[in-house]
C-alpha cells in the first residue's frame, strides 16, 4: 500500500504542468554538482566553474538532473557521465592510485558503452577528445584545482556555451531513454507487487536521504541481505520483487518529499513525517501549517483559521473530500528505514480529525499564548527541561496516529504532562492543553467513562469532580496568599503543589489554616469576604480530601488549578467566581 501511493504519487508529480515541479523521467534524478568542466568543441578543457552559492552559513551547489546514479558500498562502480574526481578525472586524492586507475577505467567503460545515437552526440565527442588529447594534466592550473584534489568533489562535463550539462543533452537522453528502460518482460515468471505486470525485479532499490537519525548516505525501505530473510530461495531482490520502473519511481517520489527544502515533511518527536494526496489540492500545504514545528507562534494562525473555517462550512464534502490523504512517519533503524506508522484516509476524515484536534486543545489562554499551538511545541513542553531531545522516541508517532485515527491518546503523554506539571510547581499553558485533550479523548473512546463530564476551555463551576476542585481550591488558597503578602519570592504552589495534586490529605488542612492568616492581612475586607464565599462555594462540593489521586485525577487537578488561576486575571465581566471585584 505504502509503495503503490508513492507510485501514484511520482506518476502524478511526473507529468506537472510547472517544470520546476515536475519529477525527473525514469533513469535520472536530481543532484548537487559543485563543479562544472567546459569543454570546447575540440576536448580542450576552458575553465572549471564553481556552481555553489551561500545560504546562511552554509554552501550550496547547483542541483542539475543526471543519469540516475549506481547505488555503491565498497566496490568500484562509475556514474554515466558525472562522479568524483576519482572516476571521471583519474585524480589521486587519498593516496591509492592502483584504486584510483581502476575507478577511472570503468568511468571511461560507462562511456564507451554509450549506445550508439548517443555516441554521436558533439558533447560525447569532446570528452572523448579531452581523455585522448589533453586529460587531467590540462586542468592542474586553475584555481580550483587544488580544492579538488583536497576533497574529491562530485563533477561532470558541460560544452561552453551550452546551458545544459553533456548528460543533458537532446541526442544523449534520448539515447539513454532507450537504453535505461524499464526491464520488464512479457515472458517473466516474476510479478511486480507495485505495477502487477511481469517484470525482471531490481535487486538493490535506491538509497533513501532525508529520513532524521539515518545514516547520511542513506537508508533502504525495501531491504535484505541475510539467509535468514531467502524465502522459496529466492535471492536479493526477487523476495519482495519490484520492477525496475515501480522502484525507481516509488524512491523518487520519496527522496523528494524527504528533499531539505520540502514543503510536505515534518519532524514529529523522531519519526520523520511526509503527506501528499491522491491529487493536487492546497490541504497539502495546510497540513504543514497545522503539525509543522513553527518558530513564530502565530506563523500560520490565519492558514489554520482558513482551514477550520473551509472544513466548517462544508468545503471538503463531495468529490474534493473522497480523495486519500496519505501520512507516512519514517524512523531510523541502524541502515534501514523503520515505518513509525502509516494511515491513509479521505480527505474529509482526515480534515475532520484535524478539527477535533484544536477541539480538544481549545483552553482559555494568556496574551502570548498561541492560538494554534504546533504539534512539536506541544512535544517538547512535556520534556525534560522542554528539550527536544528528551522527548521519548515514540511519543510522537503515537501521539499522531492518535489524532489521525481519532483515537485515545497514549498515556504516557498525559503521564509526562502532569509529571512535568508536579517537577516544575506549574502548569503551563501548552501542558494544561495537552490534559485537556488527553482527558477528554480518554472520556469519548472509552464507554465506561460516558459518565464523566468533558472538560471545558475555561473555568467551570458546574464541574463537581473533587480532583477538579481540589485543583481549584490550590488556586484560590495561592491568590489569597499572594494578595496578603505582595512580593512574595515563593508562594504555596513551589512547597505543596506537588503533594496537593498527588496525596492532598496530607496538605489541605494545613493549607486552609495557613488561609485564616493570610485572609486576616487583607486590608479590603470585601475582598476577604469574596475568598471566603469561593472557597464555600468550592469546598461545597467536597465531602472529604482524597488520600491519593490517579492519574487521571492529577490531570483534573492540574486543569482546575490552571482554569481558577486564568479566571483570577480574566476581566471582570468574565469572571462569575469572585463577584465582579477587581483581581
Amino acid at each position: 500500500m505504502i509503495l503503490q501511493a508513492l507510485y501514484d504519487y511520482y506518476q502524478r508529480k511526473a507529468v506537472d504542468p510547472d517544470p520546476a515541479r515536475r519529477l525527473p523521467a525514469f533513469g535520472f534524478e536530481e543532484k548537487e554538482i559543485p563543479f562544472i568542466i567546459e569543454l570546447a568543441a575540440d576536448g580542450r578543457p576552458l575553465a572549471i566553474k564553481d556552481t555553489r552559492r551561500r545560504e546562511g552559513k552554509k554552501t550550496q551547489a547547483r542541483r542539475y538532473l543526471v543519469p540516475k546514479g549506481i547505488k555503491r558500498a565498497s566496490g568500484v562502480a562509475a556514474n554515466l557521465l558525472w562522479d568524483t574526481a576519482e572516476y571521471a578525472l583519474g585524480a589521486d586524492t587519498r593516496g591509492k592510485p592502483e584504486r584510483v586507475v581502476e575507478q577511472h577505467a570503468a568511468f571511461r567503460r560507462q562511456l564507451a558503452n554509450l549506445p550508439g545515437d548517443a555516441r554521436q552526440d558533439m558533447g560525447i565527442a569532446a570528452i572523448d577528445a579531452f581523455y585522448r588529447d589533453y586529460g587531467p594534466a590540462a586542468l592542474v592550473d586553475d584555481p580550483l584545482w587544488p580544492e579538488i584534489l583536497e576533497t574529491n568533489p562530485v563533477l561532470t562535463f558541460r560544452l561552453a556555451g551550452d546551458d545544459d550539462l553533456v548528460c543533458q543533452r537532446p541526442q544523449v537522453v534520448a539515447g539513454l531513454a532507450a537504453s535505461v528502460g524499464d526491464a520488464t518482460s512479457a515472458g517473466s515468471d516474476t510479478v511486480c507487487l507495485v505495477t502487477g505486470r511481469p517484470a525482471t525485479p531490481e535487486r538493490l532499490h535506491t538509497a533513501i536521504k532525508g529520513v532524521w537519525g539515518a545514516q547520511s548516505s542513506g537508508a533502504n525501505v525495501v531491504s535484505f541481505n541475510l539467509d535468514a530473510f531467502t524465502s522459496f530461495n529466492k535471492a536479493q531482490g526477487s523476495n519482495a520483487p519490484v520492477s525496475p520502473a515501480a522502484a525507481f519511481a516509488y524512491t523518487t517520489a520519496l527522496n523528494h518529499l524527504l528533499d531539505r527544502g520540502s514543503r510536505q515533511r515534518i519532524q514529529v518527536g523522531d519519526a520523520s513525517t511526509v503527506f501528499w494526496a491522491q491529487k493536487d489540492d492546497p490541504f497539502e500545504d495546510a497540513f504543514a501549517a497545522v503539525f509543522g514545528e513553527q518558530d513564530d507562534a502565530d506563523a500560520h494562525s490565519e492558514e489554520i483559521r482558513a482551514l477550520l473555517g473551509a472544513i466548517q462550512s462544508g468545503q471538503f464534502d463531495g468529490g474534493r473530500g473522497e480523495n486519500a490523504f496519505y501520512v507516512l512517519g519514517l524512523a531510523p533503524n541502524a541502515a534501514r528505514i523503520a515505518v513509525r506508522f502509516w494511515h491513509a484516509e479521505p480527505l474529509h476524515v482526515i480534515a475532520g480529525r484535524i478539527r477535533a484536534w484544536f477541539d480538544d486543545l481549545l483552553l482559555v489562554r494568556g496574551p502570548n499564548d498561541p492560538e494554534f499551538p504546533s504539534l512539536f511545541r506541544l512535544l517538547a513542553a512535556c520534556a525534560v527541561l522542554r528539550k527536544a531531545d528528551n522527548i521519548p522516541p515514540n511519543l510522537g508517532g503515537d501521539v499522531m496516529r492518535a489524532i489521525l485515527a481519532g483515537a485515545a491518546f497514549p498515556a504516557s503523554w498525559l503521564n509526562a504532562a502532569v509529571q512535568r506539571g508536579r517537577a516544575e510547581q506549574n502548569v503551563i499553558y501548552l501542558r494544561a492543553a495537552v490534559i485537556k485533550a488527553c482527558l477528554n479523548r480518554n472520556l469519548r473512546c472509552h464507554p465506561n467513562h460516558a459518565l464523566e463530564k468533558e472538560l471545558l476551555p475555561m473555568l467551570d463551576p458546574e464541574n463537581h469532580s473533587p480532583a477538579y476542585r481540589l485543583g481549584r481550591l490550590f488556586a484560590t488558597l495561592e491568590k489569597v496568599q499572594e494578595e496578603a503578602s505582595p512580593g512574595l519570592n515563593a508562594t504555596i504552589r513551589e512547597r505543596y503543589y506537588g503533594a496537593a495534586s498527588s496525596t492532598p490529605v496530607s496538605v489541605f488542612t494545613t493549607l486552609l489554616r495557613l488561609k485564616n492568616h493570610h485572609l486576616a492581612k487583607l486590608t479590603n475586607r470585601g475582598r476577604a469576604i469574596n475568598f471566603e464565599r469561593l472557597i464555600g462555594e468550592i469546598m461545597g462540593g467536597l465531602s472529604d480530601f482524597p488520600r491519593h489521586l490517579t492519574l487521571p485525577e492529577q490531570g483534573r487537578f492540574a486543569l482546575g488549578y490552571y482554569h481558577q488561576r486564568q479566571d483570577f486575571f480574566s476581566t471582570p465581566a468574565t469572571s462569575e467566581s469572585t463577584q465582579g471585584e477587581t483581581k
